[in-house]
């Protein structure tokens, strides 16, 4: 993958994270930054270690599915960006707490890294390399979730189902973008 496909990537899989914390921030009556930095260092911590996970869990099965990586990208990339458009268009998932207590964090920060663990698979079969790629991917969502809680609080709820929206067309537009290039079908310069 190239550097811009990574951070495209990474943009996708922020949105997430970055709709969450919109929600934390909006039910913030004054801007706490301490609160924030804690949000998005949850946020990003297990966004790294969901796609090193799956990168390795990957790796391990590599030589099973090396035919169809190509496939499995997309079938990935797509079922979790079609999730993510879905769920913008749901009214009812909203999380309006403030809290940043360790149970509730970690709760967050799972549900919202979950679909960088398939990524992480997607990146093993495309033999990224795993260090630039988590390494870019947390930093995007730190910077997001960090983001997001600052415009949640000045903004309100209105941004949060088009940042997921925004998320779930990249991902899907990425996964067609692998499954074209390997078919031979197109190939793209970034």
């Amino acid at each position: 993958m190239t550097l811009v496909e990574i951070i495209l990537l990474g943009l996708g899989l922020s949105m997430d994270s970055f709709a969450v914390s919109i929600c934390k921030g909006l039910s913030m009556k004054k801007m706490n930054w301490s609160k924030a930095i804690i949000i998005s260092l949850y946020f990003c911590i297990f966004h790294v270690l969901m796609v090193v996970i799956g990168y390795y869990l990957g790796v391990a099965f590599d030589e099973f599915v090396n035919s169809v990586d190509h496939w499995i990208a997309f079938v990935l990339l797509a079922f979790i960006g079609a999730k993510m458009i879905k769920e913008s268009f749901d009214k009812n998932q909203k999380n309006n707490n403030d809290k940043v207590d360790f149970k509730t964090m970690i709760l967050l920060a799972i549900a919202t890294s979950i679909d960088a663990l398939a990524v992480g698979i997607s990146l093993s079969f495309l033999k990224s390399n795993i260090i630039q790629a988590s390494s870019i991917i947390g930093v995007i969502v730190l910077l997001m979730s960090c983001l997001g809680v600052k415009i949640g609080n000045r903004f309100g709820d209105k941004f949060e189902n088009k940042a997921v929206l925004f998320g779930g067309i990249i991902l899907v537009l990425i996964g067609i973008k692998i499954l074209l290039e390997h078919l031979g079908v197109i190939n793209f310069i970034i």
